[in-house]
């Protein structure tokens, strides 16, 4: 009896045959697939977390409102115990872990071949519920997009995927994953295609706009379904009021700046540690719950003090001291190993510091500059694009969540420069995929602008014009090439002797009068491009190389091996 999988399979196949269907076509409706089950995947999580929630530390609306609530011990000894079950879970992940499968979904498309563990995930997953819902200060959104991306990946598993298509449909359920998670269809299409594929070409992209539209649709459907951030209405920006926004990119760029570096020194510091993973993470929500002693709101993903700022006016220094706190307990909590997205800790502190600065532009000009909250839109969106350097998603992004037309010019302007700045800093980003991404493209943009003086090997087999025969034989003898190069005195190139033309000759022959000029050179300015056209002509596996035509004064030989390997890492970066 055939199984239900091998009958859809056959039927499918005997419906593109019979339609004319391509595959690349047929991923439309797979991507409709992938964005319910992203849906589902995302929803199932953010249900599992609230009720785990609710049953570690009671009624309440969000972890900010409940660790209120919690005795000043409870606020210690929740996180440090989470951490502790949760770095278990993530011992227990490493056990079941496949050899030859990646756990990010994020290698599985761009690394791998869409194949993402099942065991690994969920204990991953697990761990990070845990995490998250004892108080880490690390947002949900990754394991929501990773368990999106699993889902969307069984599903090609079963009906057999070839890697391609299989890679293309995983990034189709992340993308519904993080537009479940945000509300943000475009800008959960563009984070994939941004960041992860690197790529906006329409066959990819296509199928990833129609699972973030259906997850999105979906979402809406659900009961008691609301928007994470809650915007006001943006005001009307004026012509001069952009050069304050300009100068607010430029500090969050530096601002991203050290949060990365931040990030990365914590995960160093936490790394060196002689302790095992349990009782790193255990010491990270230690510190964590320290820091929430006095100030409760760095628990949680941060939505609550978002929103709450963003509608509320705070003394400034409430909010300097909130996101002094909020760095430091996500650097504990991420910097341990807890599993879980910075994506939105990411908006937390682009939102805080543009209420500070936009404090201090009303403090200075009141009757020229905007209100804090205005700012502090702006600042999510641009440190945002720092610090994942894709400025395009986060200004989609923000302006989905806003859904006005006037936040776009002070938004484009301070998240573009805000890019330019973290770039300029050579900091990195969030994600190493990009890290890696941005090698690959520094790499093939430094091979493309090599030539044939960056090849130049030394010519062993030079003599000069009144060589004689005995001494061309000899090097003949010693290396296995068909040419000799002649040069005169100055070392200007002359010519070549051919080892045909030599044997034939009388002995009292010199270099000067078996001369030919059957091998032309290649001069030191010759790309790649150029060399391999010639090479292509060219029999051989050398050909000199000169200084230029004006000036033909011989540097060495390039050889045909260097060449073509040089190209084979150019086409692989």
């Amino acid at each position: 009896m055939m199984r239900p999988a091998s009958v859809f399979l056959n039927l499918r196949s005997a419906l593109q045959r019979l339609f004319g269907v391509s595959g690349w076509q047929s991923m439309l409706l797979w991507s409709i697939v992938a964005g319910l089950l992203g849906t589902l995947a995302t929803e199932l999580f953010r249900a599992a977390l609230l009720a785990f929630e609710h049953l570690v530390l009671g009624p309440g609306e969000g972890l900010v409102a409940m660790a209120k609530h919690l005795p000043w011990w409870a606020r210690i000894a929740c996180p440090t115990l989470g951490g502790l079950v949760a770095g278990l879970l993530l011992v227990l992940a490493k056990r079941v872990a496949e050899r030859s499968a990646t756990s990010d979904y994020m290698e599985a498309i761009v690394l791998g071949d869409g194949r993402i563990p099942v065991a690994q995930t969920l204990a991953r997953s697990a761990s990070s519920l845990v995490s998250i819902g004892t108080g880490g200060s690390i947002g949900r959104e990754g394991s929501m997009v990773q368990l999106a991306a699993l889902a969307s990946s069984l599903l090609g598993r079963v009906f057999r995927f070839p890697a391609e298509r299989l890679r293309l449909l995983v990034a189709c359920g992340a993308a519904a994953g993080l537009t479940a998670a945000y509300n943000a269809p475009i800008a959960g299409a563009f984070f994939v295609a941004e960041i992860v594929l690197g790529s906006i070409a329409m066959e990819s992209v296509g199928p990833i706009i129609i699972a973030s539209v259906v997850a999105n649709v979906a979402m809406r459907a659900l009961p008691g379904y609301q928007p994470p951030y809650r915007m006001p209405p943006f005001p009307e920006i004026h012509g001069t009021e952009v050069v304050l926004f300009c100068v607010l990119g430029v500090l969050l760029g530096f601002a991203a700046v050290g949060f990365l570096r931040a990030l990365q020194g914590s995960r160093a510091l936490f790394s060196r540690l002689p302790i095992a993973l349990p009782w790193r993470l255990a010491l990270g929500g230690l510190v964590m719950g320290a820091v929430s002693v006095p100030m409760p709101e760095v628990w949680g993903n941060g939505y609550s003090v978002v929103n709450s700022v963003l509608h509320t006016p705070w003394a400034w220094t409430l909010i300097a001291m909130v996101l002094l706190a909020k760095a430091v307990a996500t650097m504990a909590t991420a910097g341990s190993g807890a599993v879980g997205g910075v994506f939105t800790p990411a908006l937390f502190f682009g939102c805080m510091i543009g209420a500070l600065f936009g404090q201090g532009v009303q403090a200075l000009w009141p009757a020229a500059s905007s209100a804090p909250f205005a700012y502090a839109i702006v600042g999510m969106g641009a440190f945002l694009a720092g610090a994942t350097q894709a400025p395009l998603m986060a200004i989609l992004m923000i302006f989905e969540m806003t859904l006005s037309y006037q936040v776009m010019l002070p938004l484009m302007a301070a998240s573009v420069i805000a890019y330019f700045v973290a770039r300029s800093a050579n900091a990195g980003s969030m994600y190493e995929i990009t890290l890696h991404r941005n090698a690959q493209r520094d790499d093939q943009m430094r091979l493309r602008g090599l030539h044939m003086r960056d090849l130049v090997q030394p010519a062993e087999t030079v003599v000069g014009p009144q060589a004689d025969r005995e001494a061309m034989s000899r090097l003949f003898l010693q290396y296995p090439v068909k040419y000799l190069y002649v040069v005169d005195a100055d070392n200007r190139y002359l010519g070549v002797v051919p080892l045909s033309s030599l044997g034939t000759a009388p002995q009292e022959t010199t270099a000067s009068a078996l001369l030919s000029q059957t091998i032309q050179p290649i001069t030191a300015g010759t790309g790649l491009g150029e060399a391999l056209q010639r090479f292509l002509d060219h029999l051989g596996e050398r050909l000199p190389v000169i200084e230029s035509a004006e000036n033909p004064v011989l540097l060495g030989v390039v050889a045909k091996s260097a060449l073509l390997a040089t190209y084979v890492r150019l086409s692989e970066a």
